[in-house]
């Protein structure tokens, strides 16, 4: 016991004295031998004896200050016990930079330092040179994205010659019309035109000469619902479209100065922050034409003459279906014109989205058709999710299918719900919420909202599905089915319901295709428009279903549409709900979302017809242009043309079998 208290100072001061020396012999070759595979070579070159020869040399004063040194301070500041000595041979296979220090530990503690004349213990053999990295192979040119549009670009002289030819070749569905402010490019608008039976797309890009005083020839004598959709680009950008023959406001107050969508223009310098006062309704029809020396010259005619009778429907009445004015002339009790007047909730989602992130741009879609939330969502996290070559699993893809089938199922019963309640069938209306009530319940447990449903996300879903999905699902499956039969007894049947709604608001298959009327009420009149088989998406491909066509026309085949409808979403669910893979309910994402630059288009059948998606990136994470294709915009410019001739009490129910959401057209 005398010898180790003896031993254990000299023990300390050898590896006190030695420890700087070894500090040294840790050359730069030597450190980058065990860190770099480049300095290979210059660690071959440090063999024992030049180590050895390295410690006699190496003066302590220029020892530099490294992790060994700080711990052999620590070690004089505070003496380790005799025992430590028994803890050497634990160090057998040391780290290359405290070989030397190893080496002194497994040395009895009463032998004397190393020196040049007594050399130490024959060091490990040098590391082999490791093999220089393989290169990376070169990265594969990204695939364009699926949905990417690639536009023909069409000088504006040659816009309505080109418009008119792809119609003559059968593109003779307007699907969509974007206004966009392209900067210093200028100013324009991009027309989706399609195939009406196989649904093929192509796309024109039309930009306007002047961004001081933009125009571009009007479609409105090719397709009826270019009239509204050129009359939103009016009044967003200020592009005015020549022999339009109304090229007034549309959504915005007839007061409002200037228009919003343009990047240069800033209405808080020139509008009231609250308007005050009744908003002021033009009767007079603007249009526009080219003089010979290229100004605009500008024609006005009034809408209603002094003599006609123009009643008020709206906008707060019951059977509007929401903040919607119908300015109706009647001859007697007869529909002679119906002029809209929409924007009473317009929100400016569209230009909203432009600053928002896109995760941020979600929650905007839950609020226009409040009845499609799951379909709005879908929608755009599909576009997004194309654009950058994200692929959901097929866990989610079937889920998704479920869910908006669900949706659509809810909407047709609201729709039956407030057709029978304008109609004066209450019961039948309370059967209809009786039923919905049961689908909202399956929404909340999922997901927690009944109306604002938040569950498609960018990448697949917030949340998996609840463990009792599963069997309420397949519960209300039964109840609903059995249910219909109630609905046919007392309302279907009904002769007073039936007088009411055969042969009144009779829309034709070429007056749906002009109107771009899709969904039950295109399908009604013999045009067969459903996404779902044309262009399937998410797990369409894999179930067998029935698209729903009728060839009337009639208010009472718009009425009978829906119902079949819900019978057809009840299959399609089946199919599914015993059949969802194992997955994952959500991709990985990154924080920030950024899409390559481009423009891109998707579409899904929404429960009243398609709803497809622009959306322009710079790259950036803000979409530089995001519109969406409302589904109830189409419905209301039809409004007109089905309701002339027939009775004003028959405007009721033209309206509710068209069924439009009004949030939806504002937007």
């Amino acid at each position: 016991m005398e010898e180790k208290e003896q031993l254990t100072p000299q023990t300390e001061n050898t590896a006190a004295e030695v420890a700087p020396k070894a500090a040294e012999n840790v050359s730069p070759a030597a450190e980058n031998n065990a860190v770099s595979a480049v300095a290979a070579p210059a660690a071959e070159a440090v063999t024992p004896e030049t180590k050895v020869e390295e410690k006699a040399e190496a003066p302590k004063a220029e020892a530099p200050a490294t992790k060994v040194e700080e711990k052999t301070a620590t070690a004089e500041a505070q003496p380790t016990p005799a025992p430590a000595q028994e803890a050497a041979p634990k160090a057998e296979t040391p780290a290359p930079k405290t070989e030397e220090k190893s080496a002194v530990a497994e040395k009895p503690a009463a032998e004397k330092p190393a020196t040049a004349e007594q050399p130490a213990a024959a060091a490990p053999a040098a590391p082999r040179p490791a093999r220089p990295a393989a290169p990376r192979p070169a990265a594969k040119p990204a695939e364009p994205a699926k949905n990417e549009v690639k536009a023909e670009v069409v000088a504006s002289k040659e816009l309505h010659d080109k418009m008119a030819a792809l119609k003559a070749e059968g593109y003779t569905f307007l699907e969509n019309l974007t206004g966009v402010d392209w900067g210093e490019e200028g100013m324009g608008v991009v027309y989706t035109v399609s195939n009406a039976d196989t649904f093929e797309m192509k796309h024109i890009k039309a930009v306007a000469e002047s961004k001081e005083e933009p125009y571009l020839d009007s479609v409105c004598d090719l397709w009826d619902i270019a009239n509204f959709y050129e009359r939103e680009v009016y009044d967003f950008y200020g592009i005015k479209f020549l022999n339009h023959p109304d090229m007034r406001r549309i959504f915005l107050r007839e007061d409002w100065v200037g228009h919003p969508f343009r990047k240069d223009d800033k209405p808080e310098e020139h509008n009231e922050e609250i308007a005050v006062g009744d908003e002021p309704i033009s009767d007079l029809a603007v249009c526009y034409t080219l003089n010979q020396d290229g100004t605009l010259n500008k024609t006005e005619t009034p809408l209603f003459a002094e003599d006609d009778y123009v009643i008020n429907l709206g906008p707060q009445h019951p059977s509007t279906h929401g903040v919607l004015h119908f300015r109706t002339r009647i001859d007697g009790e007869t529909i002679t014109k119906i002029d809209p007047h929409l924007g009473y909730i317009h929100r400016g989602i569209e230009k909203i989205s432009e600053e928002l992130t896109y995760p941020q741009t979600l929650a905007l879609t839950d609020r226009m058709d409040y009845l499609g939330a799951m379909q709005n969502r879908h929608a755009l996290c599909a576009c997004i999710e194309q654009a950058m070559g994200v692929e959901v699993s097929d866990r989610v893809q079937v889920i998704r299918t479920i869910m908006d089938e669900l949706q659509r199922i809810d909407s047709h019963l609201l729709f039956f719900s407030c057709l029978c309640q304008d109609m004066g069938a209450t019961t039948a209306f309370l059967y209809g919420f009786r039923d919905r009530e049961l689908i909202l319940d399956i929404f909340e447990e999922t997901c927690g909202g009944r109306l604002i449903l938040n569950y498609n996300m960018i990448g697949g879903l917030a949340y998996d599905i609840h463990p009792n999905f599963q069997k309420r699902v397949k519960e209300f499956i039964v109840t609903m089915r059995k249910n219909l039969q109630e609905y046919d007894d007392i309302f279907t049947g009904n002769v007073i319901f039936q007088t009411r709604a055969k042969g009144v608001g009779i829309i034709t298959k070429e007056q749906a295709i002009s109107f771009g009327c899709t969904g039950g009420t295109g399908r009604a009149s013999g045009w067969s428009n459903d996404l779902r088989k044309h262009r399937p998406y998410a797990a369409y491909d894999r179930v067998e279903f029935n698209e729903v066509v009728r060839t009337e026309g009639d208010s009472f085949a718009r009425y009978m549409i829906r119902l079949d409808e819900i019978r057809e979403s009840l299959h399609i669910i089946e199919q599914l709900i015993d059949n969802i893979p194992e997955g994952n309910f959500a991709e990985k994402m990154k924080p920030v979302i950024k899409l390559p630059a481009g423009c891109y288009y998707s579409a899904v059948e929404g429960s009243r017809g398609i709803l497809g998606v622009y959306l322009e990136s710079r790259g950036d994470k803000f979409p530089y242009r995001l519109h969406y294709r409302a589904t109830g915009l189409p419905l209301v410019a039809v409004m007109d043309t089905a309701c002339r001739g027939n009775m004003i009490a028959d405007l009721i129910t033209i309206g509710g079998t068209i069924d439009y959401v009004v949030p939806d057209i504002d937007r």
